[in-house]
């Protein structure tokens, strides 16, 4: 749990400071180690990256939504000035990997979840501008926006990572191709 959660801060932070300097590949590169590194130690690394991948789309799409609308601006790594920037998209990925794992025990206090997305989130992206990743033309509208973002992400997150969870020890389906028995990898 101890390796995970600081991986996660490691990509948190090469995230930020690479968009906030200009080298949004930077952050990118170290999440996708971080990625990799959790994936190796997956029990079933498919279901895991399935999670990871979702994380990702998902939060683009939301951060896009957030962007266009004005609420964030950010330095670097954007296609589109409508549109997060990749290095965000990598964060969200970078996050899914403590849902099984940091998180886990918040899978069933899905309102404790919500309550902490409110809270965490908008925390998240204030610290964020402080380095310099981002900016909020109107600071408290922005804010709350991501706020309401992440009471509704945290839980959905959970639940998801809740039915793919690749970090369990469990009795494989047929419904995943070319495996059977109990999965597990030696410790």
């Amino acid at each position: 749990m101890l390796l995970n959660l600081i991986a996660f801060q490691i990509g948190w932070f090469a995230c930020v400071l690479g968009g906030a300097r200009g080298w949004p590949w930077l952050g990118v590169l170290i999440t996708a180690a971080a990625i990799a590194l959790h994936l190796y130690r997956a029990v079933r690394p498919r279901v895991e990256a399935l999670l990871i991948g979702l994380s990702g789309l998902l939060g683009f799409i939301a951060d896009s939504l957030l962007t266009g609308m004005g609420l964030l601006r950010f330095p670097s790594g954007q296609f589109h000035l409508a549109l997060a920037p990749y290095w965000m998209a990598a964060m969200w990925m970078l996050f899914a990997t403590t849902l099984n794992v940091t998180l886990d025990w918040l899978k069933p206090r899905l309102g404790l979840a919500a309550l902490l997305g409110m809270i965490a989130g908008p925390l998240a992206y204030y610290g964020g501008a402080k380095l310099g990743g981002v900016s909020f033309e109107n600071p408290a509208a922005s804010l709350l926006a991501v706020a309401g973002v992440w009471t509704l992400a945290m839980p959905l997150l959970l639940v998801i990572a809740n039915r793919w969870n690749g970090m369990a020890e469990t009795t494989l389906t047929s419904a995943e191709p070319g495996t059977s028995g109990t999965a597990g990898r030696p410790g």
